[in-house]
């Protein structure tokens, strides 16, 4: 399954990265290498989280239909 992630840099010069359709999933890193890995770990844990609790492992996102 590919998953979308948004980088960007915040006032602390820190990689944010985030996956949209996993409602909490956020990481971060000094470089964007380091951001990209972590947010891949962290797309990992909350899925098996959510499979753990009985939802699905994404939401959908409105901007995806058309």
């Amino acid at each position: 399954m590919k998953l979308s992630v948004t980088l960007e840099r915040d006032e602390d010069d820190v990689w944010i990265a985030e996956c949209p359709s996993i409602p909490g999933c956020v990481s971060q890193g000094k470089t964007q290498r380091e951001a990209l890995k972590n947010i891949k770990e962290a797309i990992a844990l909350c899925r098996e989280v959510r499979a753990e609790r009985g939802l699905p492992p994404t939401i959908e996102n409105p901007r995806w239909k058309r």
